[in-house]
């Protein structure tokens, strides 16, 4: 039986967003500054089994090791108030373009005095999965020349995450460092070059850190969506660029340019199964296949997910894919059922900036999906 917990740790509580309702902000972000120090006594036949000093010791280190693992700043965990209804949700402000470029100088984790680096990279306050660069086989000073592209919606407070891992083909894959970059030191447009001695956490008490782990060299550019949405209208030259109504080339920027697509299913009203309705939706588009929660015994389902695409230029004469489907969830001989689809061409999002509309599912003696499209220019 435990007894005699107590828990000691250093805390950093953020409140955000701030909105114009009581209590005035959206969710409370907590994270830890160090690791923290957890003491209590398990008594186990009527002794303190805790008393044992090496027993004692290795239960410490291990949940200081695991808490510090989920909770250690820059890691954090987010306590919902307000719910999005009220104007909390987070929207995308830019893209973060990242370039890893190389790293200098790693540890030796092989026993040929060799490492199989790679590197992933995050945002912090992001739910999605991390991006990683390839895997360079035996090298110490490998290249990469890696780009990648990550949402962001909160530049003054988002930090970019680097882990840099060996490869292991069998186990758990070992750490080689880290480093953060606030995103707040970052001009917009303007390309920073940063070379980052790499540590083994965030703890700046943390003898570890005074270990060299070598260093990793990346390439950041921060590029905010133009406010207007690069709503375009009229006619366009052979280069992509609108014309006014002298002939000439307006100062829009060319359309081609990247941006992010956004897609937010709301719901659906009557879709039903022949042999069961529990309804979710995949949403297709240049090769990637994103997929709602699944919601049990409903005509009506309410999703409210978004999901995101960066594309490198706007998606002109291009179609997005959705489907209804339902999946059994009990025991049933028909596993899955295709409750109806729908092709929505995106000229009009990219002409006007956003698109709301309902649809009528093909395949579909009455179902309708409610979707709502945005184009967001960088």
């Amino acid at each position: 039986m435990l007894v005699d917990i107590q828990i000691f740790a250093a805390p950093r509580v953020v409140l955000k967003p701030l909105v114009p309702t009581f209590p005035c902000f959206g969710s409370i972000v907590v994270s830890l500054m160090e690791k923290p120090h957890v003491d209590f006594g398990l008594n186990f036949l009527g002794g303190d089994i805790m008393a044992i000093p090496s027993l004692y010791q290795y239960i410490q280190d291990t949940i200081r090791r695991r808490v510090a693992s989920l909770y250690l700043w820059p890691q954090n965990f987010e306590i919902q108030i307000l719910s999005g209804s009220v104007g909390t949700m987070k929207k995308p402000v830019g893209i973060l373009q990242v370039k890893v470029v190389r790293a200098l100088n790693l540890l030796k984790m092989d026993l040929l005095g060799t490492s199989d680096p790679y590197v992933k990279l995050s945002l912090s306050g992001d739910r999605l999965p991390s991006k990683k660069t390839s895997i360079k086989m035996k090298n110490l000073n490998p290249e990469w020349n890696e780009d990648f592209k990550l949402t962001v919606k909160e530049p003054q407070c988002q930090v970019l995450q680097l882990h840099v891992y060996d490869w292991e083909k069998v186990g758990a894959h070992d750490k080689l460092g880290m480093q953060v970059v606030p995103l707040r030191l970052l001009s917009p447009h303007q390309t920073k070059g940063l070379t980052l001695n790499l540590v083994k956490n965030m703890n700046p008490n943390d003898p570890q850190n005074k270990k060299s782990r070598g260093k990793l060299e990346v390439e950041l550019t921060f590029k905010p969506f133009r406010e207007d949405n690069e709503r375009f209208s009229g006619p366009l030259n052979r280069n992509g660029i609108k014309i006014n109504t002298v002939g000439k080339a307006s100062e829009d920027v060319p359309i081609h340019r990247a941006g992010l697509l956004l897609v937010l299913l709301q719901g659906a009203e009557d879709v039903e199964g022949k042999h069961h309705s529990n309804p979710y939706a995949l949403v297709t588009f240049g090769g990637e296949q994103k997929k709602t929660k699944l919601i049990k015994k409903t005509r009506d389902p309410c999703w409210n997910e978004e999901f995101q695409f960066v594309l490198e230029q706007a998606p002109l004469k291009e179609k997005i894919h959705i489907e209804v489907m339902s999946k059994r969830t009990g025991f049933c001989l028909h596993r899955k059922e295709l409750l109806g689809h729908v092709d929505i061409n995106l000229d009009d999002v990219v002409y006007n900036g956003r698109i709301n509309e309902k649809y009528n599912l093909i395949n579909s003696r009455n179902g309708v999906i409610h979707v709502e499209i945005r184009w967001r220019v960088i």
